[in-house]
């Protein structure tokens, strides 16, 4: 029985709904264009997150990174960090002989464009200037294992004598040998050449859909010092032992202010950090973003809601008689509530499914114009989005309902 009525509900609805199809149409417009900001944002957003949390995972969940400045290790960090004094190489081996929890700690150094000017990879017949080179001690592969597409990383001992050698992402290797062999083969950086010993495999995740990982140009430590003496870049890699990351983090923050000397009453002068940190700090940005772009489509929803509410108390005055025959033969105010209500709810129900459609449709062609931005649409979205549609018909519904249902059925009789 409740089912019966029910469903007949939602028939009168659709047919309210269907026999003013152009002004339901035009009602419903703020709601399609919230709806449809909010699912969009969310899918963006979420592939986007998604990217760049498989991208930390990749640097491994027990590492803990120090660096001079915060952020990308490429970065001259904000005006403050760079007055900080660099790292110091030697502090991996002060953090690894002083500290338990500490399994290992390895030495990575990044070569920026400030210090060596236009860094461009040739080889005869090519070239590219969308690569960077970035020096690793020997054990930096044990701590931060990458899966290779061919060939090998060098070995410790060749870092020790600081050979000419090199392991690049799989993009340089493509851009500079486009025939596929490219062991052994010799490319020339900044007029020195390297062997290349292997090729990473494509890196997983990244900002935006790419990763700078993959045209990178890794060389050994030593031999980047070498070659760029004045370079400073330094960050520290140390990998706490199972369960003591907590403990190796603040051990290891200690340490760094007894080797700087940084006062006890000031803030810390590097910067220390771990993967899942990055990514609790990306979450707290996204979620700003994805906030932003609720309160702009509220709008949307609020002008939606009020046409909505408009639209209603237009049909129940057109309707007056209709309500009065209903109650004749016997519905009670909450049939009465119910009916409309239902109206209100289908009519921004399809809104909400309309501005769902347009969402998908609109993320879609974002992936096809945009390979780099990833981009997917999460339950969550779809689903927030035809709570929020329907929400909005109760809200805006009451009012009309109510008026409908208050209705004398003696006047409505009357009403012409």
């Amino acid at each position: 029985m409740l089912r019966s009525l029910a469903s007949e509900n939602v028939i009168m609805a659709l047919d309210a709904v269907w026999s003013h199809r152009f002004r339901s149409g035009l009602t419903i417009l703020g709601i399609i264009i919230g709806i449809t900001t909010v699912v969009t944002v969310g899918s963006l957003t979420s592939g986007i997150r998604e990217g760049i949390v498989t991208f930390f995972e990749e640097f491994g969940p027990d590492n803990i990174f120090l660096n001079r400045v915060s952020g990308d290790p490429n970065s001259p960090g904000a005006p403050k960090e760079r007055k900080r004094k660099p790292i110091r190489p030697e502090y991996a081996a002060y953090i690894r002989d002083s500290i338990h929890a500490v399994e290992d700690a390895t030495v990575q150094l990044y070569v920026s464009g400030q210090t060596a000017g236009l860094i461009t990879a040739r080889v005869p017949g090519f070239e590219t200037d969308n690569t960077s080179i970035v020096g690793f001690a020997g054990n930096a592969f044990e701590l931060q294992p990458r899966e290779l597409l061919q060939g090998r990383v060098f070995s410790q001992a060749e870092d020790d004598k600081a050979a000419r050698v090199c392991v690049i992402g799989p993009e340089l290797a493509e851009a500079l040998f486009p025939d596929g062999r490219v062991l052994g083969r010799v490319i020339t950086v900044l007029n020195t050449e390297y062997t290349v010993l292997g090729v990473f495999a494509a890196a997983k995740g990244g900002f935006f859909g790419s990763n700078a990982q993959d045209s990178q140009i890794v060389i050994p430590l030593n031999t980047a010092r070498l070659k760029f003496p004045t370079e400073d870049r330094f960050i520290i890699v140390s990998k706490a032992r199972p369960g003591m990351r907590e403990e190796a983090f603040e051990e290891i923050r200690q340490l760094l202010r007894r080797l700087r000397k940084t006062p006890v009453n000031e803030a810390d002068d590097f910067n220390l950090t771990t993967a899942d940190q990055i990514v609790r700090r990306l979450d707290s940005i996204l979620s700003m973003v994805v906030l932003v772009s609720i309160a702009l489509s509220s709008l949307g929803l609020l002008v939606g809601g009020i046409g909505v509410m408009n639209i209603m108390l237009v049909s129940v005055t057109e309707r007056t008689r209709e309500i009065g025959v209903r109650k004749a033969i016997g519905a009670t105010r909450g049939d009465i509530i119910v009916q409309f209500l239902m109206e209100a709810v289908t009519l921004t129900g399809l809104g909400g499914l309309a501005g769902i459609a347009f969402a998908v449709l609109a993320t879609l062609i974002v992936g096809a114009l945009v390979p780099a931005l990833p981009s997917k649409v999460p339950v969550w979205a779809l689903l927030t989005g035809f709570g929020t549609s329907v929400s909005v018909g109760i809200f805006f519904g009451v009012w009309p309902a109510m008026k409908a249902a208050r209705l004398d059925p003696v006047d409505a009789l009357r009403y012409e």
